[in-house]
């Protein structure tokens, strides 16, 4: 290859798919793309199909509900109706031919069916509220939304398509909650969401159709660059990229029918099997929605600008300078949470205000600049005009004396929201009583504005580990001592240090600090679910809610739960003992979560002196201690650890390609995007790292530091 067309490849926009020849539609799943066409379109959510989960051309009964039925007894009719089938099934199973008239149908439905088949159908009955009502109003609700949508597909190139996918996921409602707990038009959960959006104490960007958007765009373009075919990608958007694999893997093929006919697991539930299907029935729908449910009127998209906050700024004091209500103010923004409302939390700097086009409004630069000088920017006003005891005079001379340069720091006692560890020492850990300041009942303040800088400063110093390092070679170029360095990572020995891995050098409790940021995190998230849960019930539609409808029928989501992560990595243990090495891993995690020494796992791999493993190698296990699903657990566990706290800080916002050149290593690539190396792996699941070749196509996730 010629050295300029090298250079000209070595940062590409990642190959985010091309322009899309179309979404396939297997003929063979054709009766099943009808069934959920009539659930979309014929039958409400005060109705429901009986029918049989596996051949869905096979409906035994559809069953109609009094709108003031309670749910319990409408859940007594699917009982008996279910029970009624089954009998019907089983007496046929055991060679009793047809009684009467429903029966006879019955065993028209199964003709010339043996009586195992029947035995198990007997097995399948299964229950599908309707969902016409629901179709009908997330289509007039579309139109709000449907040009942004659009333009984003188009953006990073993928099937306009795609667009018809809320349907299946919220019905376009934008405050759906699920009982996994996804939220939001696009139905991201948090683990998931964290990696493309600001999820915290003031923001839940989830529940924003424009930022929400954004991110289902780039999770669906990751999807299909780590499977290749669009029904994949899209299964992937519910059952996860990790178990996509497994099943393309495990079926020996890419075909989606063949998947959803052969795949078994667990995991892989009737919604999983369903979720292409059904979404090509709402694409159907969507296509010429006038012909299954007559006129419309589509709610028409409202102009609107945004400009990014410079600075925290409190919610009244925006709609004042903006001279809108704070109700205008809030509907128009919607991922702001209660707290910024009550005026617990200011809107955070980098927030994208959304404003209604047309009035007067500024740069960020602009706004900061003329809420500065007015006193009213800055978290520090926000606690100091909450903090108990303290009077509106005092906060007022607070606010004078406050500048735009201050905003970045903290001030009256309490700190602004920084890196991590910052965080994490602005929190207790679970059980821990803390004084009601500003920032919530579990908070406590970083007592001056230098320990904030000398806590964000311990959280910063960092030293990457390169190949060949030893904690003896690494203590000799940073000067901070082996023990330190053990202590402040939570190593145990030399055999927890990898390349790539991002070794903390303060000498403090940052390690601690860490888990103090998690556990408050885990209390923040459930106290987010319930505000989420009456935001829910406060927008609920006169017919049932999506949660309603989950619970009753089930509808389509809720037979499996959403996916952990869009982690690809598949951490199972094989059947012959062995694993898979994936990033981030050592001897010494492994001896750990198996409770025997790393020296016995060396002799069971035939490894000498201080040699590790290498990615993407085999590595045989010993469970004399430990049983594999243990193991596993801890595995998941540990990665699940890696990555929370890596998304508290941080947010994918795209991706390049890079092409490796000679002498390019593992080490050298993640300089190259200051990655993680388990983030690198993620996005190249199947790249060898340890043997990388000139030439090799990488993707790199860009990513921007958010503390």
């Amino acid at each position: 290859m010629k050295p300029w067309l090298t250079c000209l490849l070595l940062f590409l926009p990642a190959l985010a798919p091309a322009a899309s020849p179309g979404l396939t539609e297997p003929p063979e799943l054709e009766p099943d793309i009808r069934f959920w066409m009539r659930v979309y379109s014929e039958i409400s959510t005060n109705e429901g199909f009986i029918h049989d989960q596996r051949d869905l051309s096979v409906v035994y009964l559809t069953l109609h509900f009094d709108p003031a039925q309670p749910p319990r007894e409408r859940e007594r009719l699917v009982t008996a109706a279910r029970e009624h089938y089954q009998a019907i099934l089983r007496r046929l199973a055991s060679g009793a031919g047809p009684q009467d008239d429903d029966e006879q149908r019955v065993s028209g439905l199964w003709a010339g069916a043996s009586g195992t088949r029947l035995a198990q159908a007997a097995d399948d009955v299964r229950f599908q509220l309707g969902q016409s009502d629901r179709f009908r109003a997330g289509l007039q609700r579309a139109g709000a939304w449907e040009s942004h949508i659009a333009q984003t597909l188009a953006q990073q190139g993928l099937p306009p398509e795609i667009a018809a996918l809320p349907h299946v996921e919220s019905s376009f409602q934008p405050t759906a909650l699920s009982k996994a707990g996804a939220a939001g038009l696009w139905q991201f959960i948090r683990s998931t969401g964290r990696r493309y959006l600001r999820i915290d104490r003031a923001v839940d960007e989830r529940l924003d159709p424009y930022r929400s958007t954004e991110a289902a765009a780039q999770l669906l373009s990751y999807n299909y660059r780590l499977l290749g075919t669009w029904p994949l990608a899209i299964t992937a958007y519910n059952h996860g990229a990790e178990g996509m694999r497994r099943a393309r893997d495990q079926v020996g093929s890419d075909d989606i029918v063949q998947i959803v006919r052969h795949y078994h697991s667990p995991s892989f539930g009737f919604a999983s099997r369903n979720y292409y299907a059904s979404f090509l029935a709402a694409l159907r729908l969507d296509r010429d929605p006038e012909r299954y449910f007559g006129a419309l009127l589509r709610e028409s998209a409202a102009a609107s600008q945004d400009v990014a906050l410079e600075a925290p700024v409190r919610a009244d004091v925006l709609a004042v300078v903006f001279k809108l209500s704070r109700d205008s103010l809030r509907a128009l923004n919607p991922a702001l949470r209660a707290t910024v409302w009550n005026l617990q939390q200011p809107v955070p700097r980098g927030y994208r205000l959304r404003l209604p086009a047309g009035i007067e409004t500024w740069s960020g630069k602009a706004l900061a600049a003329r809420l500065a000088g007015a006193g009213a920017s800055g978290t520090a006003l926000v606690a100091v005009a909450n903090k108990p005891g303290v009077s509106r005079a005092a906060t007022g001379k607070a606010s004078s004396t406050m500048s735009a340069k201050a905003t970045g720091k903290a001030a009256g006692g309490v700190a602004t929201a920084a890196s991590p560890a910052v965080l994490a020492a602005n929190r207790t850990a679970p059980g821990k009583a803390a004084p009601p300041l500003a920032g919530g009942p579990r908070t406590r303040a970083v007592q001056s504005s230098a320990e904030l800088a000398a806590a964000a400063a311990a959280y910063n110093a960092s030293y990457i580990v390169r190949e060949g390092d030893t904690l003896a070679t690494i203590a000799v170029q940073t000067g901070v001592e082996p023990e330190s360095l053990m202590r402040s990572n939570g190593l145990r020995d030399s055999d927890h240090i990898y390349e790539g891995q991002v070794l903390t050098l303060a000498t403090g409790n940052e390690h601690a600090a860490a888990d103090a940021l998690l556990a408050a995190q885990a209390l923040e998230d459930e106290r987010a679910d319930e505000a989420l849960a009456e935001l829910a019930r406060a927008h609920a539609e006169p017919i049932l809610s999506a949660a309603q409808a989950q619970a009753e029928g089930p509808a389509l989501l809720a037979d499996s739960a959403a996916p952990a992560s869009a982690d690809p990595i598949d951490y199972g243990v094989q059947e012959d003992g062995t694993i898979v090495v994936v990033a981030a891993e050592t001897i010494g995690h492994y001896a750990d979560w198996l409770g025997v020494p790393a020296s016995s796992l060396r002799a069971l791999n035939g490894m000498h002196g201080r040699s590790n493993v290498r990615i993407g190698r085999r590595f045989m296990l010993s469970f004399a201690r430990v049983a594999r699903t243990q193991f596993e657990q801890r595995r998941r566990e540990y990665h699940q650890r890696l990555q929370t706290e890596y998304f508290a800080a941080h947010r994918i916002t795209g991706s390049v390609t890079y092409v490796a050149r000679r002498g390019d290593s593992l080490w050298s690539v993640t300089q190259r995007g200051s990655l993680p190396v388990w983030l690198l792996q993620q996005y190249n699941p199947d790249v060898d790292f340890d043997d990388l070749r000139p030439g090799t196509q990488i993707v790199l996730p860009r990513v921007e530091d958010v503390s």
